[in-house]
């Protein structure tokens, strides 16, 4: 379990002040499907995919969020359906454990797919999609449940109090597939995406009075259909969320599923109790530390060139650091007490990610530092840069390294003594913060008979800051990666015009 955990460190990464600060635990919540809901993200190699990537994406495409020629908000509900599992729950009530407690402070997971016309009428497919979900929710009952605090100040998931859930069947007759994936050089337009969940600007203490998940599909006017689910963040990680999606889907199969593990006290069972200075919960700022206009790109890393990426991070590949940098490397690998093992693909994308957006953001103040966590040691902000690929993702690794079993108990420990939410916002600019995971299986399991979904999308909720990343699978389904990127507007035309950046950049598919 050592080494599954320390594997989560690195998927679920947060820059703070321009750095990680590694989250090394995820909610136990359906703990034990971890192995089994991951899509093996395998090495590929460089030879079987020559690098022959499309153009790089340019930075003088203006953003354009919704066509001229129609209104803002052209998106409409016209059913709701209420949806209750389909037995009642065995389990009784789920006691949030330190981890879940973690994210009581934070937005709900917004995320959905969409898929192309299918020929069948509406009418059936949605019938067919509320039957199992019906039957989805037998399965996870926590997610038709509520959150209530007990008279002890505990915080439970209440799975047989009149459990449901709502879904809604909204239509946009004037807007076809390709207004949402429009050309891959241009912004994502999140003036229309917005309104395809059925929840916003929701926190996850606010399950004690609002639903726990809600679904939404959304018919377009070309037949092309979005399935949209918003859910709890302290019910469900990003694992549980897509294990549920694909239950959802396999039920709509017919196929036989895997029951979840409710197990959640991995860590032991915890006695903390959260107080809070107000009565609704944590105090939180969702909305007031993002800038006025931000801009959200898709950017697509082939395989071929994450191979180039993880060969240069190693000093493997071409790379234009002299010798004494790469001296240092090894000097601060050995001193951050990391370098077990090779730099990871996925270490070496957020490495430059991190490069390039430290470039992007000149505003910076020059006495910033970086730091990673728990502290080891700091840096000035202008260092990775300085000092290129290899000793930012060396870096990383090394900081991942560190999160052995031990670190990660005691870390479990220490909240326990003194707990706390996780805190929002970039008030200061320097944050960047990495979500999802490029292993999440996205594509592979969540055919509801219809056919391949033919992409993803996160609702605004997941992206409110300046400095959001999410990382998903390409679609192509061959290692490659598409990373969600939401930066202030200025920011976002400086990396879009940083060559050093585009060139291990082609279009997302």
């Amino acid at each position: 379990m050592g080494d599954t955990l320390q594997d989560l460190v690195v998927l679920h990464i947060h820059f703070q002040d321009q750095f990680l600060s590694f989250v090394a635990w995820k909610n136990d919540f359906l703990r034990a499907q971890i192995s089994s809901d991951r899509a093996t993200y395998a090495e590929v190699n460089t030879a079987a995919y020559p690098n022959n990537m499309a153009p790089p994406i340019s930075a003088d495409v203006p953003a354009a969020p919704v066509r001229a020629s129609v209104p803002a908000s052209i998106i409409t509900v016209v059913s709701t359906q209420t949806v209750r599992p389909e037995r009642a729950s065995p389990i009784g009530d789920l006691k949030l454990s330190f981890s879940d407690m973690l994210m009581l402070s934070c937005s709900y997971i917004q995320k959905g797919l969409f898929f192309q016309s299918t020929g069948t009428p509406m009418a059936g497919l949605l019938s067919s999609l509320v039957s199992s979900l019906s039957r989805a929710l037998g399965v996870f009952p926590p997610l038709a449940g509520w959150l209530v605090t007990l008279p002890d100040g505990r915080i439970v998931i209440r799975c047989d109090d009149d459990p449901a859930v709502e879904l809604y069947h909204a239509v946009a007759p004037a807007l076809s597939l390709a207004d949402f994936l429009i050309m891959p050089d241009a912004d994502v337009p999140t003036m229309l995406t917005k309104d395809l969940f059925p929840i916003a600007r929701a926190v996850c203490y606010e399950g004690h009075h609002r639903p726990l998940a809600s679904f939404q599909v959304t018919v377009l006017g070309d037949g092309a259909f979005f399935v949209g689910v918003v859910a709890n963040h302290a019910v469900v990680d990003g694992t549980s969320f897509w294990h549920f999606f694909n239950t959802w889907a396999a039920i709509c199969r017919g196929e036989q599923v895997q029951p979840p593990d409710f197990g959640r006290d991995f860590f032991g069972s915890s006695t903390a109790v959260l107080r809070f200075s107000v009565h609704d919960g944590p105090a939180v700022a969702l909305h007031a530390a993002a800038p006025a206009r931000l801009r959200e790109r898709v950017v697509h890393f082939s395989a071929a060139a994450i191979c180039d990426l993880k060969a240069a991070a190693n000093g493997c590949g071409k790379t234009n650091e002299d010798s004494q940098v790469n001296d240092k490397v090894a000097h601060d690998v050995k001193v951050l007490g990391g370098g077990r093992g090779e730099i990871s693909s996925f270490q070496s994308v957020c490495a430059h990610l991190w490069l390039a957006v430290t470039r992007a953001r000149p505003q910076l103040a020059a006495d910033a530092t970086t730091r990673s966590w728990p502290p080891r040691r700091r840096w000035p902000s202008w260092l990775p840069s300085a000092n290129g690929l290899r000793w930012a993702a060396a870096t990383l690794h090394a900081t991942v390294a560190v999160h052995d079993d031990g670190a990660i108990r005691q870390a479990a420990a220490d909240w326990e003594a003194a707990p706390w939410c996780f805190s929002r916002g970039n008030l200061d600019g320097a944050a960047l913060i990495m979500g999802s995971s490029p292993r999440f299986p996205i594509y592979d399991g969540t055919d509801f008979g219809w056919g391949k979904a033919v992409a993803v999308r996160s609702g605004c909720d997941s992206k409110i800051d300046d400095g959001v990343l999410s990382a998903l699978p390409g679609h192509a389904g061959d290692g490659g990666i598409d990373v969600e990127v939401c930066l202030a507007s200025d920011t976002m035309a400086r990396l879009l015009g940083d060559n050093e950046f585009l060139q291990y950049v082609s279009h997302a598919p």
